[in-house]
């Protein structure tokens, strides 16, 4: 096992690609802290099943005190995490004339001020110790536009600056690097609450259908073990083709 004994940090992990990076580093032996503003019960109830250790916590991305109290509670003493693992965020689809302002700021809190407030704290975590792994998750849209999701494929260009920019400054002790998914078969991307549009562009992928969470959550695996040791700053799509950048 390739994380035996190492602590990893998964947002969003009830349900979907966090729960399914949650249970894949917690096969490869990581200890897992599960936050979410949803409870994370069944997803730490299969991690104990299958024989790994993992514990949960309420946690709002957005709110800088909520993000606060998960570091001050699991690791302010130590400041032992190796892997964060942020899938936390939400999805919108809108045509531009008809977004109000309130969602426009909601999508940019959760998705954008999530990922930097999480980010922030794991880093000054990692520094501390001189390592770790930090995964942040973008989109394949974060590489090309999309009419009726502007604000979405905004907050996703924002979260592959951060990328960058992180990647460089902590270099070369910690990486830091984004998943860039296409169309994935989860909740948040619920075929049958997408708009006949949305549907079409989706599915005209080469590989002609969704991913699944597990196929994400390979690729986690991959950049925490020492296939990804030389890989930072990089937006790494597994989309089935949908965007080649």
């Amino acid at each position: 096992m390739t994380l035996q004994g190492k602590n990893a940090l998964v947002t969003g992990g009830s349900r979907g690609i966090g729960r399914a990076c949650a249970e894949s580093l917690a096969a490869e032996g990581a200890h897992i802290t599960v936050v979410d503003v949803l409870a994370c019960d069944e997803t730490v109830d299969a991690i104990s099943a299958a024989g790994g250790t993992a514990r949960q916590m309420h946690c709002d991305v957005s709110d800088e005190d909520s993000v606060l109290a998960v570091f001050e509670k699991h690791f302010a003493g130590s400041c032992q995490l190796d892997v964060l693992v942020h899938c936390a965020g939400v999805i919108h689809e809108r045509a531009l004339l008809d977004t109000p302002i309130g969602e426009f700021d909601r999508v940019i809190a959760i998705n954008l001020r999530g990922t930097f407030l999480v980010g922030r704290e794991a880093l000054r975590c990692m520094s501390k110790t001189g390592s770790g792994c930090v995964i942040l998750t973008a989109s394949d849209m974060a590489y090309c536009g999309r009419e009726t999701f502007s604000p979405y494929v905004a907050s996703k260009h924002g979260v592959m600056g951060l990328v960058r920019s992180w990647a460089i400054e902590f270099a070369p002790s910690i990486n830091v690097n984004a998943l860039c998914p296409g169309p994935i078969d989860t909740v948040m991307l619920d075929a049958e609450n997408m708009s006949p549009e949305w549907r079409e562009k989706e599915m005209n992928i080469p590989l002609q259908r969704f991913g699944r969470p597990e196929e994400i959550a390979h690729m986690v695996t991959f950049l925490c073990g020492e296939g990804g040791a030389y890989i930072t700053g990089q937006g790494i799509g597994v989309n089935g083709g949908s965007v080649m950048a």
